[in-house]
């Protein structure tokens, strides 16, 4: 079997594009989709029917109306594709107001309720910030189950279990490149990569963590550099992966053995940590590439936000 079909024994392997075509080709069980994927594929000819119709479709809509009629019209083609759930994200301009969160993402679903949609096929995307994290924890609740993304710590995986998130999207690749940055020159592949991956052992710590202390909600590695960061998190609940990245692991021949084993876990030395509010804004605050990294991924997800409102415009 090629790598990707090695993964696919231990791991729920989950389509990270908003591109129908390339989604098809890979067969993954869910998708995942974020306002920079969106953007990118709404300037494709391609998809310029799709956007012409939601258009035509609500003359009258202003352009944040659009973007959410725009982001269910991609979910509904993308459940079309893939058997299990779609991540449509919330709008990063509302990642530290909750109740606007909370607002936005019953919207989102009653869109989708609209076509036909069962909620239980859709992942409402927030940031984990703690106001996204209060937001995700009221929505659970209300039995609207939320993914959340941009998260890049322990005490932020942490607060998300608390609030029986149903999913996190830790992201191996822009922690590492938090380190490659700070490292320069000192930076050496064999020495700081594979097992020594500090994205990759995020991942593998918020993993072991949650199944210490049994919190249920699934881990879902994302932001990949290199197939070799995917297979050193094979047998993690879930792996969001980028079509090219998906295309090299179908082409390799690499063995892929599984790294993560729930029923086996060498480590369970860990603390629980305190998730309340002042605790954590304190740790995340006192991780300077968590902090600097949400920070950075709100600011690129808000500008691509209004690239694409421009766009529908």
């Amino acid at each position: 079997m090629n790598s990707l079909d090695q993964l696919k024994q231990y791991t729920t392997v989950v389509a990270d594009t908003g591109d129908f075509a390339r989604m098809r080709q890979f067969q993954p069980q869910d998708a995942t989709t974020n306002p920079s994927l969106i953007l990118k594929a709404v300037q494709q000819s391609a998809y310029a029917d799709l956007v012409k119709g939601v258009q035509q479709a609500h003359p009258q809509a202003s352009a944040t109306e659009l973007m959410d009629h725009v982001l269910v019209a991609f979910g509904l083609e993308i459940l079309q594709i893939v058997p299990g759930r779609v991540s449509t994200e919330v709008d990063a301009r509302l990642s530290f107001d909750t109740s606007a969160t909370i607002a936005k993402a019953r919207h989102l679903i009653a869109l989708y309720a609209k076509q036909g949609i069962d909620q239980e096929r859709i992942l409402i995307k927030l940031a984990a910030t703690w106001e996204g994290i209060q937001a995700a924890k009221q929505l659970e609740a209300e039995g609207i189950h939320c993914n959340m993304t941009l998260l890049f710590s322990l005490i932020q995986a942490a607060a998300c279990g608390q609030a029986k998130a149903t999913l996190i999207s830790p992201f191996v690749g822009r922690i590492t490149d938090w380190h490659k940055t700070r490292l320069g020159t000192n930076w050496v592949d064999a020495t700081h990569g594979g097992a020594s991956d500090p994205g990759v052992n995020s991942v593998k710590r918020i993993y072991r963590y949650y199944k210490q202390f049994g919190i249920q909600t699934e881990v879902m590695g994302a932001s990949f550099r290199n197939i070799g960061q995917i297979i050193e998190l094979a047998g993690c609940d879930l792996l969001t992966i980028s079509p090219e990245l998906l295309s090299n692991l179908q082409d390799s021949a690499i063995p892929v053995v599984r790294q993560l084993h729930a029923e086996a876990l060498n480590d369970l030395s860990a603390t629980e940590l305190n998730t309340k509010e002042a605790a954590f804004r304190l740790q995340l605050n006192n991780d300077a590439m968590a902090t600097e990294k949400l920070a950075e991924g709100i600011r690129s997800f808000c500008a691509d936000i209004e690239k694409l409102e421009q766009l529908l415009k």
